[in-house]
């Protein structure tokens, strides 16, 4: 059981941030990274071609790689196709959804943003998770087209300007009857690694919620308790798009990630097109 590995999912390579928080509350697994780059961005989707194309894609992964769990480290992914996984395989699935109960019990405004998706911002899960937690709070839904391709950019050590992270963020910060949003929630994995950059162009100082360690905790306390030890063989990471660019491969041994196809798996994302 040790060794079977843990998935971690995102659509592209921002779910690198949870895969950084797992690995400190998880030190003794091994971790596999799957990014389904040919299917990126996941915002764009309608919503039953990507919850097929989902549950299809992990038809393999988990034929394959028969994991412990699977962390679905992209809340576009998560608030849509989370209960189809959770009903179609017999794993546990630890989901990424927007952080919106811990922003509504931090803010002192009242004033709360959530930036994601359009995706993540037009689902009725999120809607439901202001409903049931930020009764008291004015919850601002901020969703962007283009932050996730600015983010990747950013994280293969491309320039990405400032002034085109600040069209994309400038409806997160509100003034309201001489109050103002203290709490952005990231409510994408890929959006974390701007974080800084979004500290330097706010109007004002916010607190910018990643909930990339509180999903890690999570997934440490829904796997079965094992002898503790150090993981057998190499992390891995795997592109549904094939090779990934120089850059990209630079990144992931950078976060000591091998690269391999997996050939059961690739002969079925091949089948999806």
């Amino acid at each position: 059981m040790s060794q079977r590995p843990i998935l971690v999912f995102d659509s592209g390579i921002g779910g690198l941030t949870v895969l950084r928080e797992l690995r400190v509350a998880i030190p003794d697994r091994r971790f596999i990274y799957i990014a389904d780059d040919a299917g990126f961005p996941y915002g764009d989707w309608e919503e039953s071609a990507l919850i097929e194309r989902i549950v299809a894609l992990f038809d393999g992964l988990i034929a394959e790689h028969r994991p412990q769990l699977a962390v679905i480290a992209c809340n576009t992914a998560s608030t849509l196709v989370l209960a189809h996984l959770r009903a179609a395989f017999d794993i546990p699935f630890v989901g990424t959804v927007p952080a919106i109960k811990p922003a509504a019990e931090r803010s002192r405004s009242g004033l709360v943003s959530v930036l994601a998706t359009p995706g993540t911002v037009k689902r009725d899960y999120t809607r439901g998770l202001i409903t049931d937690f930020a009764r008291d709070c004015e919850v601002n839904l901020v969703g962007s087209r283009r932050l996730a391709g600015l983010a990747e950019a950013h994280i293969r050590g491309e320039r990405v300007g400032f002034d085109e992270l600040e069209t994309e963020i400038s409806a997160c910060f509100v003034q309201k009857e001489g109050r103002r949003t203290d709490i952005v929630v990231l409510a994408c994995t890929h959006y974390p690694f701007l974080a800084n950059t979004f500290r330097k162009i706010a109007p004002w100082p916010v607190d910018w919620l990643d909930p990339a360690e509180a999903i890690a905790r999570h997934a440490a306390k829904v796997l079965p308790d094992i002898a503790p030890g150090l993981p057998e063989g190499f992390d891995r990471a795997v592109f549904t798009g094939g090779a990934p660019d120089y850059p990209t491969r630079r990144l992931m041994h950078g976060f000591g990630l091998s690269l391999g196809p997996g050939e059961g798996t690739a002969s079925a994302w091949r089948a999806l097109g």
